[in-house]
């Protein structure tokens, strides 16, 4: 298939890759080639890459066209949102076809990343209709109260790839039906699925310069960045990746005052109570630790079992995880290859950092899958792509750099416990905070783990992965800022509240000084026939 060329969109995309508003010339920073993970000799998209001051440009555009889009009442620019739906709805497989091709995700698996946009487009639909304030009553007479959301302004999304569409419609939606105008950064290695997106948000009537496409690295996009935030074109700034940048991204935004929505890594533990249904927890774990290969915030990182099922929960993953389909992700998988090299180097590092106390199952081999190192059973042809074995690691102990770090690929720690309280102790000891699960029968150990772990969202008999579109999605500690995407929540991170205070007695009423009084008379005492006692 033709590679697609991906430039930088600012206004419309008409105008993709006019320079007019740059300072830069266009290929000073260079051209990314988007591959497709499962055939690397498969360029999906030759990304021109922009700098600093093509992000400044694109803020000060969207400044511009926020100021005519928060006008449009809110239930009009729902109805845009509830367009750009069904666009995705007409165009599901297409697109789940190119999230696919792009990064190596298993159809199956894209299709429901599809549906995700397609839910919560149809659920923030209603938000344009629902972005409500309160009356509220005055302490003096003929004066009125009132309070109001209003758009933040501009909003800056910088979102990572392992999620390429799904993830971004998080921030799109209620950005646009709340008002605001957005500069979106996607990842270069999901460029066309960015493009993608962008274009049936276009289609669906986002007007010119409300949604911005910027193609950059880290570095350029940190320091467009930081010169917006400078200049006051940005209001509010949304995140999905690293801990590690996250980190960098709230430091930058706190210099100038905004608390910026950041969702980030996770070292997300599973506990096996001593009464857990063994073969549904396997499922569960298998799933959320090797599901998309482990490329998934919310991917599964340390599995905590109960020592009295330890050997026999860990003997069925183990046996599951060697005859589960490892291969090309157009086919029925349970992962397909490494969504970019990056990722695969990362994750080669990680390897590294088994130790000879670890008992390492799951595949006959690890690293990566080739002819010298084969997979049984893998599905297609290894040598096209980035595949690598799964790896079930069991032994871990705290001080591991595989306990405590996100690994970010099919890989998963085990260590056991023999209290309920030292099971939470050991969930929320890496510090971060996104999903955790607890496999067990009893209510009683499920809301008292809920109690403790200090993960934002929190399973019981379910995997650490999966999230509804109308639940609060994000995490604390490493995992983010306290920030929630989803429903109703990730309003709050694109409107500002507003009071408005009316009075209309015709003379100025001073709050707290001109308050009618009552006084109490605090020296009464029931008389005796109405005491109950003598």
């Amino acid at each position: 298939m033709e590679a697609t060329t991906c430039r930088s969109v600012i206004g419309s995309p008409e105008q993709a890759g006019d320079a007019a508003e740059h300072t830069t010339p266009r290929g000073e920073y260079g051209q990314y080639l988007s591959r497709n993970p499962a055939e690397l000799d498969d360029v999906v998209a030759r990304v021109e890459l922009d700098g600093p001051d093509t992000f400044l440009a694109a803020a000060r555009r969207a400044k511009r066209a926020q100021r005519e889009w928060s006008r449009v009442p809110a239930p009009v620019r729902g109805r845009v949102v509830a367009g750009f739906g069904r666009l995705v709805e007409s165009n599901k497989q297409a697109l789940a076809g190119l999230v696919t091709r792009e990064i190596g995700k298993p159809y199956t698996e894209a299709l429901g990343e599809v549906q995700e946009i397609i839910d919560t487009c149809d659920y923030f639909v209603g938000e344009g209709r629902r972005l409500y304030g309160q009356t509220v009553p005055s302490e003096m007479p003929d004066k009125q109260l009132f309070t109001f959301r209003a758009p933040v302004g501009v909003a800056a999304v910088v979102t990572a790839g392992n999620f390429p569409v799904a993830v971004p419609s998080w921030y799109l939606a209620p950005a646009l039906v709340c008002g605001n105008a957005v500069v979106w950064k996607p990842a270069e290695y999901a460029a066309a699925t960015a493009r993608a997106l962008a274009e049936l948000a276009w289609r669906a009537g986002v007007p010119e310069g409300v949604l911005n496409l910027v193609y950059a690295e880290g570095q350029p996009t940190y320091e467009g960045l930081r010169a917006a935030l400078e200049d006051g074109a940005v209001d509010k700034v949304g995140f999905t990746g690293s801990s590690d940048v996250g980190r960098d991204i709230g430091e930058l935004c706190g210099r100038y005052l905004q608390t910026p929505c950041l969702e980030l890594g996770g070292k997300n533990p599973m506990v096996v109570a001593p009464d857990a249904e063994l073969d549904l927890a396997v499922e569960g774990a298998l799933f959320s630790g090797w599901g998309t290969g482990g490329q998934r915030c919310t991917s599964l990182g340390n599995l905590i079992v109960h020592r009295d099922v330890h050997d026999e929960f860990v003997s069925r993953l183990d046996a599951a995880l060697r005859e589960a389909t490892i291969g090309n992700p157009t086919q029925e998988v349970l992962y397909g290859p490494m969504l970019d090299r990056k990722f695969a180097d990362g994750f080669e590092r990680f390897l590294e950092a088994i130790e000879p106390h670890h008992r390492v199952l799951g595949s006959e081999a690890t690293g990566r899958i080739t002819d010298s190192n084969p997979r049984k059973g893998f599905r297609g042809d290894h040598s096209t792509g980035l595949y690598y074995h799964p790896v079930l690691v069991d032994g871990l102990r705290t001080e591991d750099v595989l306990f405590q770090r996100e690994t970010f690929g099919p890989m998963v720690g085990v260590t056991t416990f023999d209290t309920l309280e030292e099971a939470i102790e050991l969930g929320n000891m890496p510090g971060y905070g996104l999903s955790a699960a607890v496999y067990t029968t009893d209510p009683g150990t499920a809301f008292r783990f809920r109690e403790g772990i200090t993960a934002g969202m929190v399973s019981a008999n379910n995997s650490t992965s999966g999230a509804e579109a109308h639940l609060p999605f994000g995490g604390n500690g490493k995992s983010g800022n306290g920030s929630r995407l989803s429903g109703m929540w990730v309003i709050d991170q694109f409107t500002r509240w507003q009071s408005l205070n009316w009075d209309f007695s015709g003379k100025l009423q001073k709050a707290q000084m001109d308050v009618g009084a009552v006084e109490p008379q605090f020296d009464y005492r029931l008389p005796t026939e109405l005491r109950g006692h003598r």
